[in-house]
């Protein structure tokens, strides 16, 4: 079995919109990431940080469009990896004040997650890792993730 190098990420997502300008105000006026690029009413490419591009939006096929009904294949969530608690709960806040829904926040031991769908019923996970000395594991070393209840209260309280 071939195993790939440990630093291979995964570098960006790229999306089919129904509506450009609305993905746009969520994912950067909500979420925060910054545009990069348009190319013209079709496209966007946005990131954090200056990069490239972390998420990729068109319309090329799409416009207008509405989401794949539940139990199709299809994008389960795209999760965005945030460097720390506060920068996470930054981003929960942003969502609070936006009256943005949540579909749900979990503590799965290793991370900390905030789940919701963007404005075309794409899900997303929005997190933070535990340093990796703080996972929990089993008496054999392997991984015991679990997924028990975020305190939202306590993450909103330190952005």
């Amino acid at each position: 079995m071939s195993v790939l190098p440990a630093t291979t990420r995964v570098g960006h997502v790229h999306l089919k919109v129904a509506d450009l300008d609305r993905s746009i105000a969520f994912y950067s006026g909500i979420l925060g990431f910054e545009v990069q690029q348009r190319y013209g009413p079709q496209a966007a490419f946005l990131s954090a940080g200056g990069y490239h591009h972390h998420i990729g939006l068109n319309t090329w096929e799409s416009a207008g469009g509405t989401a794949p009904p539940a139990g199709h294949t299809g994008l389960y969530h795209t999760a965005f990896l945030f460097p720390d608690r506060a920068s996470l709960a930054q981003v929960l806040k942003r969502l609070v004040e936006a009256q943005w829904p949540l579909t749900g926040a979990s503590d799965h031991g290793v991370s900390e997650a905030i789940y919701l769908d963007d404005p075309d019923g794409n899900g997303v996970e929005l997190y933070r890792d535990r340093p990796e000395a703080e996972w929990p594991r089993k008496p054999d070393g392997t991984l015991a993730m679990t997924t028990g209840r975020l305190d939202l209260r306590a993450l909103l309280a330190e952005a």
